[in-house]
């Protein structure tokens, strides 16, 4: 079909106006939740900043990418990603097989872990807050530890992100037990802890480490061990779409080498104080 001249002068305009990215890449969006610090936090000014936004710039360098970073409440933030809201999700996300059936994970940029708090006024056996229970591998010690924390939280109103893993582990490890109560974003659940709506709750050691430290926070403890494995998976990855093969090989690498290097360690430093990079003990 023969294409009108001056169409085709058209035509040769706009694409000779419209930006061209560097060596063909194209600019990618990567969305994080904004609210559970220091993974990921927004400031006084709107802006997103924390270790997954740090480690997400890092990455984009060293691929090249011209990245930008969006906030996403985190019930909805897979949903976003498969119907092209953005290309990526860095939010302290665990790499877990239910999350594997809908979307991709890179190889691990961080491993951490989670643990109970609960408010200090209940005056409760907080017990061996440095024990470490990995719920892939439960054994009579580990069933010793869980066992104690359920007999201590027996009763008790226990708050959890909505759609989290921790709200998944407390359902299977405590939910004959407990009350739970399960919330839109950790800074409600943090205003319902501080009020005495909740007695406690179970989310990443980080953010609870950083709350606690807080004014605000000081009406809380650590109870029960730290615990990692089983539904967290192992580590945490950034998610993308299935069919984004290229772009997950390019994380992939980009994460291999900035372990390696060191990176990875320096930026979980200065964000958790403490050495959190893949395959370091928690």
């Amino acid at each position: 079909m023969r294409i009108p001249l001056s169409i085709a002068i058209s035509l040769a305009a706009l694409m000779s106006s419209a930006p061209v990215q560097a060596s063909g890449e194209r600019a990618i969006s990567i969305a994080t939740e904004g609210a559970s610090p220091p993974w990921d936090g927004t400031d006084a000014n709107g802006e997103l900043y924390g270790y997954d936004v740090d480690v997400g710039r890092e990455l984009c360098n060293r691929m090249k990418l011209k990245c930008s970073f969006v906030a996403q409440d985190w019930d909805g933030i897979i949903p976003a990603l498969l119907v092209g809201k953005y290309d990526v999700i860095m939010s302290g996300m665990a790499i877990t097989e239910k999350r594997k059936q809908q979307i991709a994970f890179s190889i691990p940029y961080a491993a951490g872990f989670n643990q109970f708090v609960v408010r200090k006024e209940l005056g409760l056996d907080a017990g061996d807050t440095k024990q470490k229970v990995n719920l892939s591998t439960i054994g009579d010690k580990e069933k010793a530890a869980i066992e104690r924390v359920r007999s201590t939280l027996s009763g008790k109103a226990i708050g959890v992100l909505r759609s989290s893993n921790s709200e998944a582990v407390v359902k299977a490890l405590l939910g004959d037990v407990v009350t739970i109560r399960s919330y839109d974003s950790l800074d409600n659940l943090k205003l319902d802890l501080g009020a005495g709506r909740v007695d406690g709750g179970l989310a990443d050691y980080f953010t609870w480490r950083d709350f606690l430290e807080t004014p605000a926070g000081s009406i809380a403890v650590f109870l029960g061990p730290e615990l990692n494995g089983g539904l967290w998976g192992p580590g945490v990855g950034a998610g993308m779409r299935k069919d984004d093969a290229e772009l997950l090989a390019k994380f992939n690498t980009a994460i291999d080498a900035a372990t390696k290097d060191g990176t990875i360690k320096a930026l979980s430093l200065k964000w958790f104080k403490t050495d959190i990079s893949p395959g370091q003990p928690k």
